[in-house]
């Protein structure tokens, strides 16, 4: 934890590191009793949101994992992080498992504006998202990142326009195949399977659920992968003084786990293909089925939007997170994560379709 607290404090992190080692060090603050004990200095809040409950990998947003930046530091700390709070396993392709995969009912606020996205939808022109971000954290602006998400799967991003063309002609590609997965998910969830679709999204983030498999495979798979970690876990956990080692999840726990995750990679997709209505349909989708998230009408610069509010049942207890969208779009306004000890981070967006052309010749 002194780790991720110290390098909390490195400019500038990369998209999605920032975001998952801060999750990851508000879960284990909370694990360790710390969370209202030790604020954090302030830091690049990277989609600042989801709180990890304490065992498990969370969130991002735009998704380098770690390659910007400070770059193969940020992976350290972000790997000295998820071995606190969990050992993942390979992510496994997806089939309906169990209760996790469930789907809503049709009426709720969320499934209401994803079919008003399929309905509204006409040729997409462009074959990029744009996203301008602006980041806040402890009401201190940290930065504005420039980053572009092509259809065919690269990611290029810059502190300014100028920076973001280079990185366009110079083909620095940011994206991982987690991000490939998360795009996949969401555009399996507008087709059709609801089901399939929230496993797959699950498991587009290395996780130890096991939720292609039932009764006592799976449980036997979990408790395999939970025992792989156990050595390097448990040495973590003994340089820090904590001498209670973490517990495998199961009940509700394990419950609330899966849908931090689902929560966390479903959201990734909607800023990774922001401009794309399949894309923000799918993830709609997919967040109506998480119990403890809610839906309410709000207006942000005088335009009506939904404000969705990820509960503390998602994050251990230790905050919440709070993502706005266009009402009539769907389109990815703000996000906010509060709670757990650390200072609020506050993100604000503004996302557009373009050409990766265009953006080669600055015209954006």
């Amino acid at each position: 934890m002194d780790l991720v607290r110290e390098a909390l404090d490195v400019t500038p992190w990369g998209p999605e590191a920032y975001e998952r080692a801060r999750a990851e060090l508000r879960g284990a603050m909370t694990e360790s009793g710390t969370a209202q004990a030790a604020p954090v200095p302030a830091a690049i809040p990277l989609r600042g949101r989801r709180a990890a409950r304490a065992r498990n990998r969370r969130h991002p947003i735009l998704g380098a994992r770690g390659k910007i930046g400070i770059g193969a530091g940020v992976a350290a700390v972000a790997a000295a992080a998820a071995v606190m709070l969990a050992t993942t396993s390979a992510p496994r392709s997806a089939a309906p498992a169990g209760p996790v995969a469930q789907a809503p009912a049709a009426t709720s606020r969320l499934m209401t504006l994803a079919a008003l996205i399929k309905s509204s939808n006409s040729a997409l022109p462009g074959d990029a998202s744009l996203v301008i971000s602006k980041q806040v954290n402890g009401g201190k602006l940290m930065q504005v990142l420039y980053a572009v998400y092509t259809d065919d799967g690269k990611m290029y991003t810059g502190d300014d326009k100028q920076t973001l063309m280079a990185a366009v002609a110079d083909n620095a590609n940011q994206a991982d195949a987690s991000n490939a997965r998360e795009i996949a998910a969401a555009r399996s969830a507008a087709a059709g399977n609801l089901a399939a679709a929230r496993v797959k999204m699950i498991d587009a983030l290395p996780n130890c659920f096991e939720l292609t498999l039932s009764g006592a495979a799976q449980e036997k798979a979990r408790a395999a992968c939970w025992a792989r970690g156990a050595a390097a876990r448990n040495e973590i956990l003994r340089e820090k003084g904590i001498k209670t080692p973490l517990k495998q999840p199961t009940g509700q726990v394990l419950q609330d786990d899966i849908n931090n995750t689902l929560w966390t990679a479903a959201t990734i997709g909607l800023n990774w293909g922001g401009s794309d209505p399949q894309i923000r349909e799918g993830v709609l989708r997919l967040v109506s089925t998480i119990p403890g998230v809610t839906v309410a009408s709000s207006t942000t610069g005088g335009q009506p939007t939904l404000t969705i509010t990820a509960g503390p049942a998602l994050f251990g207890g230790g905050g919440d997170q709070v993502l706005t969208v266009s009402a009539r779009t769907g389109v990815p306004v703000s996000s906010v994560e509060s709670g757990g000890g650390l200072a609020t981070a506050v993100e604000t967006n503004l996302v557009t379709r373009v050409s990766l052309a265009g953006i080669k010749a600055g015209k954006f």
